[in-house]
């Protein structure tokens, strides 16, 4: 389920850019990622899983950096 989830936020991210169609979904799929980063920053100490905490906050920022573009800079 969370893989199908990060997926369709993929295609949000790009889809609207190659195809011109619905640009405000690429926020809209910006903010889901960055939702589904923060609840796996959580998940992740709990099952001892430290080394993927640094993935997560890397993916964490790249997606807020888009959505605060695509919010604010170029909406």
């Amino acid at each position: 389920m969370i893989g199908a989830l990060e997926i369709l936020g993929a295609l949000g991210l790009v889809l609207p850019a190659l195809t011109g169609i619905l640009p405000g979904l690429a926020a809209l799929a910006a903010v889901g990622l960055a939702l589904t980063m923060i609840a796996a920053i959580i998940v992740h100490p709990q099952r001892q899983e430290y080394t993927s905490i640094i993935t997560n906050v890397v993916l964490l920022a790249l997606v807020l950096f888009v959505a605060y573009g695509r919010l604010f800079i170029e909406p």
